[in-house]
């Protein structure tokens, strides 16, 4: 029960963030033709989850109830994977093929990368 309470806790504080960090772009950005706040959440969320992953890789410093609370709960409560495909569905239902096409290709390739810039980060501390 209590790594339930753990992974609980850690998705509110992430779905939380995920909330006002994409409400952030989307505020600022006034009616934005593309998801940018779903894609600065998931690009954040790829660095972030790449960074800590090479962390508790390299120097093991998380336990196992705070990689429940970080990994498991916040990370996977601020990523928002299945906000991205239903914002692409929309937009290829829209007959927007082209902001569709952007919106995958540029989630997927710098998702990537950023999980690799993360880890190589780790890497060096």
């Amino acid at each position: 029960m209590v790594k339930i309470l753990y992974i609980g806790f850690g998705g509110f504080l992430g779905s939380v963030s995920r909330y006002a960090v994409s409400g952030f772009f989307y505020r600022l950005l006034d009616k934005p033709w593309f998801p940018y706040g779903t894609m600065a959440v998931n690009l954040i969320g790829c660095l972030v989850i790449g960074f800590l992953g090479g962390i508790s890789e390299f120097k093991q410093v998380f336990s196992p109830e705070l990689r429940l609370l970080v990994f498991i709960g916040f990370l996977g409560g601020f990523t928002t994977f299945s906000t991205f495909e239903f914002e692409v569905f929309q937009l290829l239902r829209d007959n927007q093929f082209l902001p569709a096409l952007i919106n995958v290709a540029v989630q997927i390739i710098t998702g990537l990368g950023a999980v690799w810039v993360g880890f190589l980060l780790a890497k060096l501390i």
